[in-house]
């Protein structure tokens, strides 16, 4: 269920797999996205379930309506009853609120100050990348007392440089704003490694302690991946202080 976590001085972060959760095939089992055509009640009791094994209340997690852009949202509370803004990173200086983020192939990114008590959830895939969502996540923090310096950097599980075939010309185009990003498949064509451009731009931004799953999700059958299923369910990380 929760396929890695880690703590660092009072900030949680925490990356779920595909299993231990109530979901049918093609979403088998811990689908946390509402929004791939699952059992909606399956997707809440997998959300509740996912909460529970992390140790923080369900009803205190802050999701958001991902559009692959770099809008960020500044919040102190669940949404409630209305409609989830779009957004494609959230940050709080809330503690006990944890920030959700889902995906299934593109980049989970969750930070932390744990001195400022800032913390921030991201989703960076290709267009997020070159949009800048991460930066602006930063950014956002900052704004609110953060540290670069302090900010402690995961990201989850993700298509890996080796999986992650596009055509040449898109290539260039993502490599042009992050070069870091420029990649080979292992069978020799073009490709992108979103994870590696997310962690150049930490980089430059300041961010020293980083750290990277070596999960390729096109690779694992212990995770979604869209790339390699299309009709799939959806992982999530989630950060939070105490």
């Amino acid at each position: 269920m929760i396929g890695q976590r880690d703590t660092v001085n009072g900030a949680h972060f925490g990356f779920t797999d595909r299993w231990g959760g109530v979901s049918a095939v093609p979403y088998e089992q811990l689908n946390l996205g509402g929004a791939v055509g699952d059992d909606p009640g399956a997707v809440m009791a997998n959300r509740e379930l996912a909460a529970k094994s992390l140790g923080f209340d369900p009803a205190r997690v802050v999701w958001m309506n991902q559009v692959h852009g770099a809008d960020v949202a500044v919040v102190d509370a669940p949404w409630g009853e209305g409609p989830v803004p779009r957004a494609d990173a959230v940050v709080t200086a809330e503690r006990g609120l944890a920030l959700a983020v889902l995906t299934a192939d593109c980049v989970p990114v969750l930070l932390a100050d744990p001195v400022a008590s800032v913390a921030a959830a991201a989703h960076a895939g290709r267009p997020g990348l070159v949009a800048g969502v991460v930066p602006a996540a930063v950014r956002a923090m900052t704004e609110l007392g953060a540290d670069p310096a302090r900010i402690v950097a995961r990201t989850g599980p993700a298509v890996c440089g080796w999986c992650y075939e596009v055509p040449e010309e898109m290539r260039a185009e993502v490599a042009a704003v992050e070069p870091a990003a420029h990649a080979d498949t292992a069978w020799g064509t073009p490709a992108l490694d979103v994870s590696a451009g997310v962690h150049a731009q930490l980089e430059r931004l300041g961010v020293r302690d980083r750290a990277q799953s070596p999960v390729c999700t096109r690779e694992s059958k212990d995770h979604f991946s869209y790339r390699r299923d299309r009709t799939t369910g959806r992982l999530a990380g989630y950060v939070w202080l105490d």
